[in-house]
């Protein structure tokens, strides 16, 4: 029997006709029901274990559809749910019987390279953004994945490769415009609705639908050196450690990560590596060329890889270099855990279950932090987990539903057999639809204030699919 997802709440009958029409009548953008004949497209998103059938799905094309479909949804209390780019390992962008809004199809980026800051809108992904961006050699830290939404990686918190110098997403955020539980387009940031705009960094959409977000912009590029160091895994367990050692020594410029997996059929590696277990060393350089030799060169001296594929690329191409492993429409599940450090035993469990992965498309992830990201305080922000050191994410993922318990189970295996070495929160953008304890301990002593401000801006939890924080009573 396949691992089930459960159902948000959600009425049992499809909305009555009044609300369809009174939901149409103040729409610029689409409303899709059931019935219509782009529905099970505008419902499917990027993980394929998701199977949620809203009653309507609002298409909007601005700010003033949202606000009017929050209020209909307030109105009538119906379950929300609130989609950008579909990205969402736990499904939260949809639910079952209720409304979506949709904002996918809002994806203007304008950059103002003077001042050099960038005003997106939720729908964008973060090619869209990195495209508009680059064109004028300017970026933000924002994700490794092109194909995600930046609203959603934003209100999470949000890291990448130019995180160690730039800090998280949400350390580069100057404002956003959203709607609130009340129907209300409002402009937060540290001068206007400072509590709201502390807690949409890293609450996740507990408090509002936001319609664009204002970025702060950085010197990146256009040509960063970056690529992957492909290494034999019989070696793991020493190259782990010499890992350890060069990247607690890594400038902040010098992002490297970790991932344990199978390697993929790339023509530069050997063909008998290729569906063999390998360590990969994935390093972006985002300071001066002249630099990069002496920074790279203890990542360069551990062992002896298959391939050095480390060298000038152009950034937004960097960007899209993990997509073909992250497609859409795979089965995905995943667990993570922050790490303040990699001790030796800690090396030695990941080592062992990656000797055991149940597919090829799956993987274990460990994300460099620290840097610019650590020296903010913990309560700059909502998001919570500065202090750690890498971010573990073990990524399940396959495409058969009859093998959905064996992979789950790996993961979770993993997880708890991790656990004794995790430090302190959790990163919500990678918890999936069954952590919802987690929640609290996630955010640390960052909770009991967005509870609070959950209280001021959203006192019925309208917008409660999602990792959920219920207002302070």
């Amino acid at each position: 029997m396949g691992v089930s997802i459960p159902r948000s709440e959600a009425r049992p009958l499809a909305p009555a006709a009044d609300v369809v029409e009174e939901l149409r009548a103040g729409l610029r953008g689409a409303l899709l029901t059931p019935e219509s004949p782009e529905y099970d497209r505008a419902r499917a998103v990027w993980n394929g274990m998701i199977d949620r059938h809203p009653g309507l799905i609002v298409r909007a094309l601005g700010a003033a559809d949202v606000a009017h479909a929050v209020r209909v949804a307030a109105r009538h209390r119906l379950t929300l749910a609130v989609r950008g780019g579909g990205h969402n390992i736990a499904g939260n962008a949809l639910c079952d019987g209720g409304l979506v809004i949709d904002t996918s199809a809002m994806r203007g980026v304008r950059v103002d390279p003077e001042r050099r800051t960038a005003r997106v809108d939720a729908g964008a992904l973060l090619g869209d953004f990195d495209r508009e961006a680059q064109a004028f050699g300017l970026a933000t830290p924002l994700g490794i994945n092109s194909t995600t939404g930046v609203a959603g990686l934003t209100l999470g918190g949000g890291y990448g490769w130019l995180s160690r110098l730039h800090g998280l997403t949400v350390d580069n955020l100057l404002s956003v415009d959203v709607v609130t539980a009340d129907g209300v387009l409002r402009r937060a940031s540290e001068a206007e609705h400072p509590d709201l705009f502390w807690a949409l960094r890293g609450g996740g959409g507990n408090f509002g639908v936001v319609t664009s977000f204002e970025y702060a912009l950085h010197p990146v590029g256009p040509t960063v050196i970056a690529g992957l160091l492909v290494h034999p895994f019989d070696d793991a367990r020493a190259l782990l450690r010499r890992y350890r050692e060069a990247a607690a020594a890594a400038p902040d410029a010098l992002a490297a990560w970790v991932v344990l997996r199978k390697a993929p059929p790339l023509p530069a590696l050997p063909a008998e590596v290729h569906g063999r277990e390998v360590v990969v060393i994935a390093a972006c350089w985002a300071g001066a060329h002249a630099d990069a030799e002496a920074a790279l060169r203890p990542l360069r001296a551990i062992g002896r890889p298959h391939a050095d594929l480390v060298g000038p690329a152009p950034y937004a191409a960097f960007q899209t270099a993990f997509d073909p492993l992250m497609g859409a429409g795979a089965r995905n599940y995943w667990k993570s855990h922050n790490f303040p450090a990699l001790p030796d035993p800690l090396i030695e469990v990941l080592v062992s279950a990656a000797s055991d992965l149940p597919g090829p498309q799956t993987d274990i992830a460990i994300a460099q932090l620290g840097g610019a990201v650590a020296r903010r305080p913990e309560s700059a922000t909502a998001y919570a987990g500065r202090r750690t050191a890498y971010t573990l994410n073990v990524h399940g993922r396959w495409d058969r539903p009859e093998d959905d318990d064996r992979f789950v189970e790996w993961a979770r295996g993993v997880y708890r057999d991790t656990a004794p070495f995790a430090g302190d929160g959790a990163y919500v953008n990678f918890m999936t639809h069954d952590e919802g304890e987690r929640v609290a301990a996630a955010y640390g002593a960052n909770f009991a204030r967005l509870a609070e401000v959950k209280r001021r801006y959203d006192p019925d939890n309208l917008f409660r699919v999602n990792q959920n924080i219920r207002p302070a009573s």
